[in-house]
């Protein structure tokens, strides 16, 4: 392996680091502390050209690519993969008449909702500001605003990539539907993406934040919950949240955002207003910009073991479960409400995303007995919750598959793309679709 990278300084002008260089160790991490990646060379590409000469270099010595901008979705199970680091290709153009953005493959999510927030416009953000856009739309992606306006990736018209021949190449339905397809929610295993051109959509309003009680009132705040989601229009998004903070105590959350204005929210939102005095209320209207400050999830890697599903439904019986027992050593489960456009037809991988809830349980493996108290308490949820069986891919954690998102024929469908447009495994994604 080191004679075949001997010469990879000379092949690109972005920084190249490899065992035993100085920084190596940092830039080999994944976003999550907890995973360990082994990897023969780090890259860090300062262009698309760059870019294309290292899946050339690598596609003539035998050699795989693996991106990552950050790290976030890492399992560690890279195979000696050469780690590509995306964060350089920054660029960002808004194009306010159109209402169309193009972002470098490297950009997080929160610099496009800075850009966007001033024209009344918004992009499809998470939870979290730091993640890369393009990193979310490759894994279908779940946005606050997903019950408006479907999966991340349907908003998506454009990739620019390198492919496995080292070709830089625009691909969009209309020039290449089947890889196009596999590109909105299949990963990252067909291509690599130095950019792409995506939708925006209107939000000259937004309401939103977090209501937050301790956990004895955490019957009556499920209960609201359940009566809100039940009814709530497309405009409105609730996630809910069971944490246990270190060193605090349990507590319950209520997270929400409205594509709308204030009054309207209010009043959608008027059950929780009925409830007992809550610790801490930060609904206000706000932009499109600040929607990290709801969750305010750390924006530092970290470690920490995660797992989801997708939930059938939320009646007594999920409910009675989600508050059974103490949420430690969990420091997080959080419901997602979806439907509304998650689940209309979607030409992507995923397809409509027919399960009303999403779940996420998040611990902090400190020690390996606290991890495996986390993993035991995880399986034990989800055990006894109705999941569907399938997850969305960015939910994927390592010892998951590509087969625990897809159906069987999505997936068939994806490795034959990868077949045809990686036939000698150029490219390895964090989830591989032949894995």
């Amino acid at each position: 392996m080191i004679d075949k990278l001997s010469d990879l300084r000379t092949q690109v002008r972005g920084r190249v680091l490899l065992p035993g260089d100085g920084g190596f160790d940092q830039a080999r991490r994944p976003w999550n502390l907890a995973v360990e990646q082994s990897v023969p060379a780090v890259v860090e590409a300062a262009d698309a050209a760059d870019v294309a000469a290292l899946v050339r270099f690598a596609r003539t010595r035998g050699l795989t690519v693996s991106v990552q901008p950050n790290g976030h979705g890492a399992t560690g199970d890279l195979d000696g993969a050469i780690l590509l680091r995306t964060r350089r290709l920054d660029a960002l153009e808004i194009d306010p008449d159109a209402r169309r953005a193009r972002v470098g493959a490297g950009l997080p999510s929160g610099r496009l909702q800075a850009a966007a927030a001033p024209y009344g416009l918004t992009g499809l953000p998470g939870s979290s500001p730091v993640v890369s856009v393009t990193g979310v739309a490759l894994g279908g992606g779940l946005s606050w605003f997903g019950r408006a306006h479907g999966w991340v990736a349907d908003s998506v018209t454009a990739f620019d990539i390198v492919d496995a021949e080292g070709r830089e190449r625009r691909v969009t339905a209309g020039t290449d539907p089947d890889l196009f397809w596999a590109m909105r929610g299949g990963g990252g295993d067909f291509a690599i993406v130095t950019a792409a051109e995506l939708s925006l959509h209107r939000a000259p309003d937004l309401y939103g934040g977090r209501v937050l009680w301790p956990i004895e009132h955490g019957e009556a705040v499920l209960e609201a919950y359940r009566r809100i989601t039940a009814t709530a229009p497309d405009e409105l998004t609730l996630w809910l949240d069971l944490l246990h903070f270190p060193g605090s105590e349990p507590m319950i959350a209520v997270d929400a955002t409205h594509l709308g204005a204030a009054a309207e929210a209010r009043a959608l939102l008027s059950p929780l207003d009925r409830l007992p005095r809550p610790l801490a209320d930060g609904r206000r209207t706000m932009t499109v910009a600040e929607l990290g400050t709801i969750t305010a999830e750390p924006t530092d890697p970290g470690a920490g073991s995660s797992r989801g599903e997708l939930l059938t439904g939320l009646d007594d019986a999920a409910a009675k479960t989600l508050l059974a027992g103490p949420i430690a050593p969990l420091m997080s489960v959080q419901l997602r409400h979806l439907g509304g456009a998650f689940a209309r037809p979607s030409d992507s991988p995923h397809g409509p995303l027919t399960e009303p809830y999403a779940l996420y349980l998040f611990g902090v493996p400190a020690d390996p007995a606290t991890a495996e108290a986390v993993t035991a308490r995880q399986r034990e949820l989800s055990g006894a919750l109705p999941v569907s069986g399938r997850k969305p891919f960015t939910f994927l954690c390592p010892g998951e598959t590509a087969a625990d998102a897809f159906a069987p024929a999505a997936l068939d469908r994806l490795r034959d793309v990868k077949r045809r447009h990686d036939p000698h495994g150029t490219f390895r994604s964090n989830f591989p679709v032949l894995g």
